[in-house]
């Protein structure tokens, strides 16, 4: 094995964040752990006190963010790896979201990740390159009823990053938009933050909820092993969908625009430009 990498990961305490940071130090790399509470890295703070660094962040505060990479690039003597993962979920209607919901959770979702981006790159890019890794979802290229915030934020990380990859790959910092499916991470129960149902809805959020069913999805720790590939890869793809039900989902959510699109092409070729 080559020298140990030094990871950053975001909302390392649980779920995929989690996963992923168990892999790394399992294959020997360094892990820099970020979360707003990192009491639940305790115990695998004492499995690898020597390679496992928790850091507590809350990705919302911008100056919080830039301060916390300094800590994080001096945790190892530098970075290889960042992980943009924390997020939560905003869980209702449109019109029942408040202003105050929304904004809190473009906060985390969208802004938390590109201040995480911002404060990494100069470190990445003063090291002679990196691997940024933004997680978004398999839903990111589509609103969906019940959660179109949280795949607004995921839509909206999905654009800058592709933007991002693009500026930043002549200082050899590799970006690739990492498109989750389901898994069970608790996202709908530790991370989500619920509205104030309106009645008007209940016959969609009851068909929704049906649609969703009881499964919780595989457990984190499968995806490991398809992000510790990606990282070992010397050309990473720009975008990759994690798990082989998500996969075949998006390609069909792909054809399904497509089609709507040819089946109005006569309308939108009436205009020039």
């Amino acid at each position: 094995m080559g020298n140990p990498r030094v990871w950053l990961i975001t909302g390392a305490s649980r779920g995929l964040g989690r996963a992923f940071a168990e892999a790394a130090l399992a294959g020997g790399d360094r892990v820099v752990a970020a979360a707003r509470d990192v009491r639940p890295l305790a115990e695998l703070n004492e499995k690898y006190p020597a390679h496992l660094v928790p850091l507590p962040l809350d990705v919302a505060d911008r100056q919080g963010v830039f301060d916390g990479m300094e800590r994080a690039a001096s945790a190892f003597g530098g970075l290889d790896l960042v992980v943009n993962n924390a997020g939560g979920m905003l869980y209702g209607m449109v019109e029942e979201a408040t202003e105050e919901q929304i904004r809190a959770h473009m906060d985390v979702n969208f802004f938390g990740a590109v201040w995480v981006a911002q404060a990494a790159l100069p470190y990445l890019r003063a090291q002679g390159g990196g691997r940024l890794f933004q997680v978004t979802s398999m839903g990111s290229g589509g609103g969906m009823a019940t959660v179109g915030v949280y795949g607004a934020g995921k839509a909206a990380l999905d654009a800058v990053s592709e933007a991002l990859a693009m500026e930043v790959e002549g200082f050899d910092v590799k970006v690739t938009i990492v498109q989750m499916g389901g898994y069970n991470t608790g996202l709908f129960t530790a991370g989500t933050t619920t509205t104030e149902p309106l009645p008007k809805y209940q016959p969609l959020r009851t068909a929704m909820e049906a649609m969703w069913g009881d499964a919780v999805g595989p457990e984190p720790e499968t995806a490991a092993p398809v992000i510790m590939e990606l990282a070992a890869l010397p050309d990473p793809p720009r975008r990759l969908i994690v798990g082989t039900q998500s996969f075949d989902h998006v390609l069909e959510m792909g054809r399904a625009r497509a089609d709507l699109y040819r089946s109005w092409e006569h309308l939108s070729r009436i205009a020039p430009g």
